[in-house]
């Protein structure tokens, strides 16, 4: 553990960084995609639940054999969770991660 306190020009540093506009555009472009993709996942969970709670005879409906309507929604549950995930690095890797690096190179340079 350190006990090394941090000096004002770095304190400073970091502000001026998060008052900036490229941490502003970083911030903005993150909650673009994490606000409406949770929403989105949200109101499909809640569907899940609703159904299961009050639409038993759709839920318990056979598809095929032993396999029903719930289960087939169940599964694409965790099917979607996966999907979002993968998504979410892609879209990092192409939008969110360029912009975090650039503004660590330039809080690196100032720091030199």
């Amino acid at each position: 553990m350190t006990t090394d306190v941090p000096n004002s020009t770095s304190t400073e540093k970091y502000l001026a960084v998060q008052n900036s506009e490229e941490f502003a555009r970083l911030r903005k472009t993150l909650r673009g995609f994490i606000f409406p993709m949770t929403v989105a996942f949200f109101l499909w969970y809640a569907l899940y639940v609703l159904l299961s709670a009050y639409a038993r005879d759709f839920m318990g409906a056979k598809i095929v054999g032993n396999i029903n309507v719930a289960l087939v929604l169940g599964l694409l549950q965790f099917v979607t969770t996966f999907l979002i995930a993968w998504y979410y690095a892609r879209f990092a890797a192409s939008k969110v991660d360029p912009l975090a690096d650039k503004i660590g190179a330039e809080l690196k340079e100032d720091a030199k």
